[in-house]
């Protein structure tokens, strides 16, 4: 394990329990029924045991991290997709075109690309749109389907790119990540990462990706399975991650454990985020306190592991883009939250009279 992984893990601490009684308190007195916000409700004491106070402040400053590599196992046919799209969309990323630049602009976040593992040459530089970054731990993963598709000091390289770009964007004013990918053909080691880590069989987390026919996806689910048979008996997160995973997935959990490192809520996205927080999970427990699922995905996977973090997606749209479009989509939401505890009246004070 790196230095800075494990004095990653070392920082992360349990939400602030007397922020969190003072947010119930305050809920329970609010001019409305109690509950009857729902969700908002648990989500802004959520909110305040991060910020170690109530009430918390509104996230004001949005960062979208987009990790971007490709894959090994594209070679086993599991997508129609060439492996070109992913060097093609980061361009994309920097000029401002995408789908998640234009929800990212709707919610006020910035969009940073970072290339973890993209199969091609990508200048660094700040477009109209995002900055991109090259953290390149290698060109594209092994194939999974006939090995290993990293090493553990290159998972554990991917971990630490993640954690830098939280502290980056932390440091440069962040107070809300929001977690984005870019791969073509990685809900496949996202089904795997999910069946391994949660014990679930193959075909229940595999799904059709960009939209494959049902040869491919049952192509797709014997490489699954047959990969996460290979790691009957591994129970370290860093190993599984290596043996069945992708670069980006190393990143986005990185980014997860730097962010509640640095108590700064990290907004996942879909079945990606959802396979990597697995990972973080698994390092550190504590990490998920800090999570909030932006959404559901249509990928089967994705609910199923959102079982095991034990999260409640905000919205459920039939979303399967990834970039972290569901995130951004979501982050109205984590500030009207925040907003409740900051803005409402009490009963109390209502009762009492504009006079008391």
């Amino acid at each position: 394990m790196t230095d800075v992984l494990s004095t990653t893990l070392a920082s992360i601490q349990p939400l602030d329990a007397t922020a969190v009684a003072d947010a119930e308190a305050r809920q329970a007195g609010l001019v409305k029924p109690a509950g009857a916000l729902g969700v908002l409700e648990s989500l802004s004491i959520q909110l305040a045991g991060i910020a170690r106070t109530c009430p918390p402040a509104v996230p004001g400053a949005p960062a979208v991290a987009v990790f971007a590599g490709d894959h090994g196992v594209l070679a086993q046919g599991v997508t129609p997709w060439p492996k070109d799209i992913t060097a093609v969309m980061v361009e994309v990323f920097r000029n401002g075109g995408a789908a998640i630049n234009v929800l990212s602009r709707a919610c006020g976040a910035s969009v940073t690309v970072v290339d973890i593992a993209v199969d091609g040459d990508v200048a660094e530089g700040v477009g109209t749109g995002a900055e991109v970054l090259s953290r390149k731990v290698r060109r594209g993963t092994a194939d999974l389907a006939k090995g290993a598709a990293m090493t553990r000091d290159e998972a554990l390289a991917g971990l630490a790119v993640g954690i830098e770009i939280a502290n980056r964007l932390v440091d440069g004013g962040a107070d809300l990540l929001l977690t984005g990918d870019m791969g073509i053909g990685n809900t496949t080691p996202s089904a795997a990462l999910i069946a391994a880590f949660t014990g679930t069989d193959a075909d229940l987390v595999t799904g059709r990706g960009t939209g494959i026919d049902d040869e491919t996806l049952n192509r797709k689910t014997e490489i699954v399975a047959a990969a996460v048979a290979r790691t009957a008996g591994v129970d370290d997160a860093i190993n599984l991650l290596a043996e069945v995973g992708g670069l980006e997935h190393a990143g986005i959990a990185g980014l997860v454990l730097g962010g509640a490192a640095r108590g700064v809520p990290v907004l996942l996205d879909g079945v990606i985020a959802g396979s990597a927080a697995l990972v973080a999970q698994r390092l550190a427990p504590a990490s998920i306190d800090y999570c909030i699922a932006g959404h559901r995905s249509v990928e089967s996977g994705h609910i199923v592991a959102l079982q095991q973090l034990g999260l409640r997606p905000l919205v459920d749209l039939d979303l399967r883009l990834g970039e972290g479009t569901g995130a951004a989509l979501s982050v109205p939401l984590v500030q009207a939250a925040a907003r409740v505890l900051n803005e409402m009246a009490t009963l109390e004070s209502v009762m009492a009279g504009p006079d008391a």
